[in-house]
């Protein structure tokens, strides 16, 4: 599992010559990938980071509101065909993104959102605003919290969202914290939706940045190598944060059916 990120890291020292060989060592060791790979990109990288950063963030956050609501709902709330709504959910993890590809695009530009303004990154966001893994995880997660506190709530006089809200987020934390990497993650490497809706190199992310590295003939590697590595830091950074929570609410999740 380690080799790939140790041969990207290696790669991005080597000159172009030597990274079509398969040698461990540069030979000789360079930083011109390095510069290729920061100075030659258009956006620059900041603009890169930044337009990633504010897909991630959005896209991370309505998933964390949206799928945390839905997934309170199907785990506690009593509604006429609920098992049925809930397989459906489920059931879209089976339909690739291709196969809704030409209805989804003609929503998004129906929505004007298909443009060279800034606008165009809320028609990315709208469509990975929600995800049916994220509130399967949230359900999952709220059927292993103890009735007895919502009975105790109820008592009280809460309501349901004074209960969703002050009872059982609370307690959601490994959960909130495993949407959000499994959210942050997905979306900062998302590659296919934000090619299809983005259309101004100005505001392209950092995955269609990469894709200019590779020409008709050939394909820069070392300077590939360089900004990937540099791309993969946040997402490093994140997980070594947020590891604990991370990996307890992976595992209450797979608890109760």
């Amino acid at each position: 599992m380690l080799v790939p990120f140790a041969w990207q890291i290696i790669t991005s020292f080597k000159t172009e010559a030597d990274a079509a060989r398969l040698t461990f060592i540069p030979q000789p060791f360079t930083l011109a990938g390095w510069e290729r790979g920061f100075l030659s990109l258009h956006p620059g990288i900041p603009q890169l980071f930044f337009n990633s950063m504010l897909i991630a963030i959005a896209v991370t956050v309505t998933n964390l509101v949206l799928g945390s609501m839905a997934g309170y709902a199907f785990a506690r709330l009593r509604f006429p065909l609920r098992t049925v709504l809930f397989l459906l959910v489920l059931a879209t993890l089976m339909i690739p993104d291709q196969l809704r590809l030409v209805p989804v695009y003609l929503i998004i530009r129906a929505f004007g959102l298909i443009t060279s303004s800034p606008l165009n990154y809320l028609g990315v966001v709208l469509i990975l605003a929600i995800q049916a893994q994220m509130v399967f995880l949230f359900r999952q997660f709220f059927l292993t919290i103890p009735r007895d506190l919502e009975e105790a709530a109820k008592i009280d006089g809460a309501g349901h969202f004074t209960i969703f809200s002050r009872v059982m987020l609370p307690l959601a934390g490994p959960a909130l914290a495993a949407v959000a990497i499994l959210t942050f993650q997905g979306t900062w490497n998302s590659f296919f939706w934000p090619l299809l809706i983005l259309q101004e190199p100005g505001h392209w992310t950092l995955p269609l940045a990469l894709f200019s590295f590779k020409f008709e003939f050939r394909t820069d590697w070392p300077a590939l190598m360089s900004v990937t590595v540099a791309a993969i830091i946040p997402i490093l950074i994140i997980y070594l944060f947020f590891q604990r929570y991370f990996v307890q609410g992976i595992a209450a999740s797979g608890v109760k059916g």
